[in-house]
């Protein structure tokens, strides 16, 4: 019976209770993944949409940006974590929240410069790191691009998931592009960039106490221009060893110059012709259409959503990560309407890991809330070519 007690203990001891900050399906896997571990979770979040609040243990209708809310909840809850995994917007509130309790984040008087597309390039540019050039454009202004070169990037400087992003190529399309970006802008603010031709990937990392573990290396392809929304995602790159390791190395150095010192971090590059890497974003968080929450796993064997946990918590152990298999993310949409009877029969294909179709009537994509759907392999003898 004594034995019994003791356990109960032990048990209790280990439970913590997780704050998650945002309520989406895209935050479900980090909901679950605590839950598996044996954590009591609070998740806060919009009402519409909010798939987490089925499976958390508290759910709070509070909007994500209400950080003085949010605050005062998990004080008097008694708070041992704050985490997201796949928002910028909440990774606001996490750094303020984690502060004000003296948990573990990111320095709040940095929050800006991993949020802010313009904050961003600035704080690379300051370091060294390679960035395209660029300009900020505010509501009402008339851009000064005299300094800068056609083709641009236009997009808001504080959303993602491709909203509001377009290539132009030439002066007189800058007006339509600014109009259209500052209308998904939430502070109606827009950076030009010049576009880099070169080849697409992006960075999975975690980070603690300032110092960073490069977890795997992600091929990408996308629609293209003008709005380069994500179509597949492939791990590992197939990228000579050579340009990993100078791509990890100028991964560590832009994680520096943003001062993330805690969590995970998506980094995307692209790679020209001559082999110059230049940053195109960094976000203080798992990379979203699933790479952080499945693929990283899938193809190394390392658990990201616990190690993500484990951070906020301070109990982080470094990642043991090797080649496990290949992994990737199909997405269905109009352009990749040949994927829809491989989708439809998912489950006689065996490198099939996870399907879901959201609708059969497909449409062209102009940022990736308008994708159908998706389809998550692992393969153990190379990536997997799906049509």
């Amino acid at each position: 019976m004594e034995q019994i007690g003791r356990e109960v203990i032990s048990e209790m001891q280990l439970m913590k209770k997780i704050a998650v900050i945002g309520g989406s399906y895209l935050q479900l896997p980090l909901v679950l993944k605590a839950k598996e571990i044996g954590h009591e979770v609070h998740c806060f979040a919009w009402l519409d949409g909010a798939v987490c609040r089925d499976y958390a243990d508290k759910f709070y209708p509070i909007s994500i940006v209400d950080k003085e809310e949010i605050l005062d909840v998990c004080k008097s809850v008694g708070i041992d974590a704050v985490v997201t995994i796949a928002s910028d917007l909440a990774v606001i509130t996490v750094n303020y929240v984690a502060e004000k309790l003296g948990l573990v984040g990111n320095p709040v008087e940095f929050t800006d410069i991993t949020t802010n597309k313009y904050a961003m390039r600035h704080a690379l540019a300051a370091a060294a790191v390679p960035c395209p050039r660029f300009v900020r454009v505010k509501s009402g202004e008339m851009p000064d691009i005299s300094g800068l070169r056609f083709p641009l990037i236009v997009k808001p400087t504080d959303r993602s998931g491709s909203r509001g992003v377009e290539k132009i190529d030439s002066p007189e399309a800058t007006g339509r592009a600014l109009k259209r970006a500052a209308g998904e802008s939430f502070v109606n603010e827009v950076i030009l960039e010049e576009y880099v031709e070169g080849r697409e990937i992006s960075v999975e990392s975690i980070s603690f106490g300032g110092k960073h573990y490069v977890l795997q290396i992600t091929d990408k392809v996308t629609t293209g221009a003008p709005y380069f929304v994500e179509l597949e995602h492939h791990q590992p790159s197939s990228l000579p060893d050579y340009v990993k390791v100078q791509v990890e190395s100028v991964t560590r150095q832009a994680l520096d110059a943003l001062h993330i010192q805690n969590g995970a971090s998506h980094s995307e590059f692209k790679i020209d012709a001559d082999g110059n890497i230049c940053v195109i974003e960094i976000g203080a968080r798992m990379g979203g259409d699933f790479i952080g929450s499945d693929l990283v796993r899938l193809s190394t064997g390392y658990d990201f959503l616990k190690g993500v946990i484990q951070v906020a918590l301070g109990a982080f152990e470094e990642p043991e990560t090797g080649h496990l298999a290949y992994s990737g993310v199909y997405f269905l949409s109009k352009e990749t309407e040949r994927l829809l009877p491989v989708m439809r029969d998912w489950k006689s294909h065996d490198e099939i890991v996870r399907c879901e179709i959201m609708s059969e009537t497909l449409k062209e994509i102009h940022e990736s809330a308008d994708r159908n759907g998706y389809m998550i392999y692992k393969s153990e003898i190379g990536k997997w070519n799906c049509g």
